[in-house]
């Protein structure tokens, strides 16, 4: 079967390929942790849960409107200003299946062949796919370690051509769990004005930080009118297998998103949706737990990998990923990861899966139990003291 041309530029995510050849030694007798997938492993809280079989009970398994229930979208509009983040409007509002589709439909409203989209590298993979899918030319902007792994506005105004559409960003940032500063996203503003280019701003993580605010580009006055809010309820809720994700749109972005959601999806459940009600009015506690979690897993993986020879490892300022420096054990990234897996039993990624600019680094996920990543953090050690291409004293 000749499959269409377009296929060639879409890529994939590696977690589950490296999940499914970990899955396969587990299978095998082989004790594996895991420190690949990017979810966080703490359950959906209970008043979640309730809700979404209320709303089962209740029959809510029909079709509601395209863009959402107008109850959730009031209910993510009034989230957004209690949480002191964006003010705006419930028709500015779109619910999706996930948050991916806010990124491929605000790209394919926005981008055609010949247009340049400008995103972060090492950074999450759909960027780029998703991109050259939509006939549009990827450009990477590097995140490099001395600027702590954050996008430089310089570094980004001097890839701006007359064909760059739109600007993506990530912050809290995956893979290296670095934070766009104040200084940072009032620079990004300036020169999306000056070039007159949409942002689509990822802020999936923004609930997972570990002091300080959460600077947006969305708080440049101005910048909404420009500015597409990608965010969603599977890391901030664990709600990741609920599939539930939101844009909030400039309004000329609004129908024509809408469209691509009836032409794709028809609309979201509405019995997710009727959850996602309640995990925005509800408690709080939940959320402050989980991340309370992840930072003391964040503590014990930052200080074990910094105390492994040849490896070092910045101090994430979000999400829940390390992005560890391997290059001194003198082998690529995919083949230490690989190495990893099948000598050591640690499942994690290659910088690589996220960028060109990712080589000599790891991604490793420590939304695991303590004493799993402990376990990981020895085999690390061992596997490195091994690794064939190490440079030896």
């Amino acid at each position: 079967m000749r499959l269409a041309d377009r296929m060639a530029r879409l890529g994939t995510e590696s977690a589950f390929e490296v999940l499914a050849r970990a899955r396969a030694l587990e299978a095998a007798g082989v004790d594996v942790v895991h420190l690949e997938i990017g979810e966080p492993d703490a359950a959906t809280p209970a008043h979640i849960v309730a809700a979404g079989q209320e709303a089962l009970a209740r029959g809510l398994t029909h079709y509601v409107p395209a863009p959402g229930t107008p109850e959730l979208r009031t209910a993510v509009a009034a989230f957004l200003q209690r949480t002191g983040r964006l003010r705006t409007t419930p028709d500015r509002v779109v619910v999706t299946p996930g948050a991916k589709p806010i990124m491929f439909f605000t790209i394919l409203a926005l981008c055609q062949p010949g247009d340049e989209v400008l995103y972060p590298d090492p950074g999450f993979p759909m960027y780029e796919s998703i991109a050259a899918f939509a006939g549009a030319r990827p450009v990477p902007v590097p995140l490099r370690e001395a600027n702590g792994f954050r996008m430089d506005p310089g570094e980004l105004a001097s890839l701006v051509t007359d064909r760059t559409r739109l600007v993506i960003l990530n912050s809290p940032h995956n893979p290296c769990g670095s934070g766009l500063t104040t200084d940072d996203v009032e620079a990004i503003a300036a020169v999306a004005v000056e070039h007159d280019l949409v942002v689509l701003s990822d802020e999936v993580y923004w609930a997972i930080r570990y002091g300080g605010g959460h600077p947006s580009v969305l708080s440049v006055d101005g910048m909404a009118e420009r500015t597409v809010l990608l965010d969603g309820w599977s890391k901030t809720f664990a709600m990741t297998g609920w599939r539930l994700g939101f844009g909030v749109l400039p309004a000329a972005l609004v129908e024509p998103v809408t469209r691509l959601v009836v032409n794709s999806v028809s609309c979201t459940a509405a019995f997710s949706q009727h959850a996602a009600v309640a995990a925005l009015e509800g408690p709080w506690a939940p959320v402050e737990a989980m991340v309370a979690t992840l930072r003391e897993r964040r503590d014990v993986v930052v200080a074990g990998l910094n105390a492994i020879d040849g490896i070092s490892c910045l101090e994430p300022a979000g999400a829940f990923y390390a992005f560890p420096r391997v290059a001194d054990l003198g082998l690529p990234a995919a083949r230490l990861a690989d190495l990893l897996l099948a000598e050591g039993g640690v499942a994690c990624l290659p910088g690589t899966a996220f960028g060109a600019n990712g080589e000599g680094y790891l991604r490793l996920s420590y939304a695991n139990t303590v004493d799993n990543l402990r376990r990981a953090l020895a085999r690390i050690e061992r596997v490195a003291a091994e690794a064939p291409g190490r440079a030896r004293p």
